[in-house]
């Protein structure tokens, strides 16, 4: 969302939507107030409109993660509660799909270096069809979590898939590393009881992708 357009502007533009899904990441710390007040914007925009059900795809440690973008991701969740529009939030771990984003997050000088942290990521695809499902549902007005079916450690997650595309940087753990701007502990990124477990695995995922293109 932007603030250069107004809120008549932007409920003109939503008048007739029953549904608004909320998809922008979170922005660069330094960002967050500017990207706050533009989402807070389109809300009240989109209940204007009349729009009955808020939708926000979210970050699986959102509520417990006290750094980097992550406040900024648990702020968003706030408006929507206090929105007085009904409202569900989708909380994802990472997918197999940003692998090689947080590898790219943490290289340094032909090193990855991630924490010593545990994941269970999920294919994009399994996340959009959930996500897909909750705006067509009867709101949650609460907050559901979905991850993939098996556990690994970061390092594992992000060496798998730089094998997988024939990458040789190397990737090593570091406590003091931090995960786009925070500081994690062991299972700060592992989803709660109560999570929809997808079903596709990382394995079935790799074989399905396209061959990298190794021609220089």
């Amino acid at each position: 969302p932007t603030t250069a357009r107004t809120s008549d502007e932007m409920a003109e533009t939503l008048d007739g939507c029953a549904v608004m899904v909320h998809l922008a990441p979170a922005p660069a710390p330094r960002h967050t107030l500017s990207w706050l007040r533009a989402t807070g914007e389109l809300l009240r925009a989109g209940t204007a409109a009349g729009v009955r059900h808020h939708v926000c795809l979210s970050a699986v440690g959102a509520d417990r993660i006290t750094g980097g973008v992550f406040p900024a991701l648990k702020a968003r969740e706030a408006l929507l509660q206090r929105s007085g529009t009904s409202y569900s939030v989708l909380r994802a771990t990472q997918t197999y799909e940003a692998a090689e984003d947080i590898a790219d997050a943490g290289t340094e000088d032909w090193i990855v270096w991630v924490p010593p942290a545990e994941v269970r990521p999920v294919s994009l695809t399994d996340v959009a069809t959930l996500l897909a499902h909750t705006a067509v549902s009867r709101p949650l007005n609460g907050v559901l979590e979905i991850a993939g079916p098996e556990q690994f450690g970061l390092d594992a997650f992000v060496r798998t898939a730089l094998r997988a595309e024939t990458e040789y940087r190397r990737v090593r753990t570091d406590p003091h590393s931090p995960f786009y701007g925070a500081r994690l502990r062991p299972l700060d990124l592992l989803p709660g009881t109560g999570a929809r477990i997808a079903r596709t695995t990382y394995r079935e995922w790799l074989t399905g992708r396209p061959a990298p293109d190794t021609r220089s």
